[in-house]
């Protein structure tokens, strides 16, 4: 649940996937949110006592400011799916708030430590960190592109200042700290000597935990609208998010579709619509949390695309590695797009979306809700409900949501008063070996 990576600098995933029965389903319709997500996560964790997993993922969204965790609100001729009640206001909570109480459960129980280095493109970093502030035998070391995430994003990072805690902001983009992450997580010594964790979307336990916001949220579109298949809008960059709603969707869930929504960084709206997987420069947006052009957790679907032929794609992503460019063949674009659907929408589009939603429905979307928005408009197939996630609350992104409505979004109790706290954050460049020492002058041993 911790490692992350697999020994082999591959991704992990469970040894099948469950298959549900509509029976299985109708009886999962009426649960709240806790206990619907104890009985999807039952069915990939049996090493965890029921009464003791129950009990952390009472207290995991005990924190959540929403009575549902993630409620559903039908706004205009489609649904909001809102994912930013939890304690830094982003959809990462969901999944972070449940693993920092399940790392601090396992290292208990062994009498052990653990230290976590993750890569932010701007909300993971604050998820993780809130996640596991303050825990025993927790250090955290958080990597995040410097100047390269939004104000309130850097500073619900930087203004933690447990001494667990390790704020890194990197001379470069999240995919050069992606990259550090993912390499440091395949030097198998300096992993074992150091007990490393993972939270990045790379930690299977993160998606895993997703996936329950797609089954509550079906289930509540239901019961509104009593339709038998829904689509999904992701706004997405790393792919975590939507392969979440992948697995999902494999475990029987009624997912017509599944609308990949990137922005302009668009090499996963690129390959599901023509098939180009190849690598681009990495371009500043309005929806900084999808700034990224080397999609992670794409792998973890490339096994399902691939025949689950695990050496097939060790080499295809060699040859990307070497190339630049991912193959991929024409029936097996076929198949993907009978899954997902995609649209890439720039930064007027965005704003444009944001104004307009706000006109006609009084409700303010952030950025990368816009994205999904949008694409969701421009490619739902209208003969279903259409389920979009609010990924973020829109005061992190305050000054987008200026310059699309000509007014800055309320500040939650959580950000006011964020930019008169003290800060601690180092600076250093996109080095694997100068992150290293860093790590290990600071890591708990």
């Amino acid at each position: 649940m911790s490692k992350g990576l697999a020994d082999d600098g591959g991704l992990l995933l469970p040894e099948s996937i469950p298959v549900l029965s509509s029976a299985e389903l109708k009886a999962m319709a009426d649960l709240p949110y806790a206990q619907l997500a104890f009985k999807v996560l039952s069915y990939y964790i049996d090493d965890i006592p029921a009464a003791d997993l129950k009990g952390l993922i009472e207290r995991s969204y005990a924190s959540f400011e929403h009575p549902e965790v993630t409620p559903v609100i039908a706004k205009d001729d489609l649904f909001i799916l809102e994912l930013f009640h939890g304690p830094t206001l982003a959809f990462k909570d969901v999944a972070l708030q449940l693993l920092g109480n399940l790392f601090e459960y396992l290292l208990e129980k062994t009498d052990a430590h653990m230290n976590i280095i993750g890569a932010t493109s701007g909300d993971t970093g604050s998820a993780a960190i809130y996640g596991v502030r303050g825990k025993k035998g927790i250090n955290i070391f958080i990597l995040h592109p410097k100047g390269k995430v939004s104000p309130i994003q850097e500073m619900q990072m930087t203004t933690v200042t447990d001494a667990n805690v390790f704020n890194i902001a990197i001379e470069g983009t999240f995919d050069d700290a992606q990259a550090i992450v993912k390499e440091i997580f395949g030097d198998l010594d300096y992993k074992q000597k150091h007990a490393l964790g993972a939270v990045n979307s790379i930690n299977w336990a993160r998606v895993m935990a997703q996936v329950v916001y797609y089954f509550y949220a079906f289930f509540q579109v239901q019961k509104q609208t009593g339709c038998r298949e829904v689509e999904f809008s992701v706004p997405t960059g790393n792919f975590g998010d939507i392969f979440a709603g992948y697995i999902a969707k494999e475990m029987g869930l009624p997912i017509k579709k599944l609308i990949l929504a990137t922005n302009g960084n668009n090499i996963l709206s690129r390959f599901v619509n023509d098939g180009d997987y190849s690598a681009a420069k990495v371009n500043h947006s309005l929806s900084p949390s999808m700034d990224i052009q080397v999609a992670s957790n794409f792998e973890r679907y490339l096994f399902y695309l691939y025949d689950q032929d695990a050496e097939r794609v060790c080499k295809a992503l060699e040859t990307f590695t070497r190339d630049g460019v991912l193959p991929v063949s024409a029936q097996e674009l076929s198949q993907a797009q009978q899954i997902f659907s995609a649209a890439t929408i720039n930064d007027t589009e965005t704003l444009a979306t944001i104004g307009e939603f706000a006109r006609t429905t009084d409700y303010i979307l952030d950025p990368h809700t816009a994205i999904g928005v949008q694409a969701g408009k421009q490619v739902r197939s209208g003969d279903c409900p259409l389920i979009c996630l609010a990924t973020a609350h829109p005061a992190k992104f305050g000054d987008a949501v200026h310059q699309a409505c000509d007014k800055y979004p309320e500040l939650p109790p959580a950000f006011q008063g964020i930019d008169k706290r003290d800060k601690r954050l180092k600076t250093m460049p996109a080095d694997i070996s100068a992150i290293k020492s860093y790590v290990d002058q600071h890591a708990l041993s």
